[in-house]
């Protein structure tokens, strides 16, 4: 399974940005995806996953990012709007085949908001 995020880039605070992950390979299954994001120096953070259970969101980003997937296309996005410096990081995605499995992740795309 290989996973390719795209759609970072350079906003300015309060714009809005729509990161993509696509995904090939043979998938047999998927548990849930997400997204999570990392700034230097900090651990790696959840922002958003979506499963059959539904979708949920780091507090930080509620009401502003929007988890989705497009089956037919195998992709994942994220619509992050109202974005703020803090925001800043780099933005990987990721996909659980089953319960329990060590998830796939995708490259990273770089998000910059500045202020």
């Amino acid at each position: 399974v290989q996973l390719q995020a795209s759609g970072g880039g350079v906003v300015q605070a309060g714009g809005s940005l729509r990161l993509s992950c696509a995904s090939s390979g043979i998938i047999f299954s998927i548990f849930s995806r997400g997204w999570y994001r990392q700034v230097p120096g900090k651990q790696r953070e959840l922002v958003a996953t979506i499963s059959s259970r539904g979708t949920n969101y780091a507090d930080s980003v509620k009401g502003r990012f929007t988890i989705s997937t497009d089956n037919a296309k195998n992709t994942l996005y994220l619509q992050m709007n109202s974005l703020k410096p803090e925001d800043t990081a780099v933005y990987y995605c990721n996909l659980i085949t089953r319960l329990g499995a060590a998830p796939y992740w995708g490259q990273g795309t770089l998000v910059t908001v500045s202020s």
